[in-house]
């Protein structure tokens, strides 16, 4: 089986059955700090407690990407989940499944992700790790604690291909 995936630009509306979109736009902030500063609340759903989890912050370091892409594998966090935050303006791609035991092939999504924007996965989302568009940095929010908070699957028998 062979699948060429191209991202599409990402909306809240096409990403929401995967997680969230981490952005400011549309919602209304509240002035702190006597006016220097703007609070932005619920901008994410973070899930990390399940069986005992905690939230930890951590900082990938990713590597750029070269394109067109063989997507070798996907992964899934089924005990949390797992917010991407650049910590500069850059674009950056995400490739992703719907919740499932099992991943479907037949659904599988990508999107491109323009600056000043994150994404947080639900639990249990398929997704490919980080996919950089450039050396950075990723502000990561996930789960840590005990339990089986990672599946992957093997794609060594299909042909997935993501082109940008």
């Amino acid at each position: 089986m062979k699948i060429i995936v191209k991202p599409k630009p990402i909306t809240q509306k096409k990403f929401s059955k995967f997680g969230d979109m981490i952005t400011t736009n549309n919602i209304k902030p509240t002035e702190i700090n006597n006016g220097y500063a703007k609070r932005f609340d619920g901008i994410a759903n973070l899930n990390t407690s399940k069986n005992g989890g905690e939230t930890t912050i951590s900082i990938f370091s990713a590597l750029k990407r070269s394109f067109p892409m063989k997507i070798e594998m996907m992964e899934k966090h089924p005990l949390g989940s797992q917010a991407f935050i650049p910590m500069k303006d850059t674009t950056f791609l995400v490739f992703v499944a719907p919740q499932d035991n099992k991943l479907n092939l037949n659904k599988i999504e990508s999107f491109v992700v323009p600056p000043g924007i994150g994404v947080n996965y639900n639990p249990g989302t398929w997704h490919f790790p980080l996919i950089s568009t450039e050396n950075m940095n990723f502000l990561v929010v996930d789960r840590k604690g005990s339990g089986d908070n990672l599946v992957i699957e093997n794609l060594d028998k299909e042909e997935v291909i993501l082109k940008y």
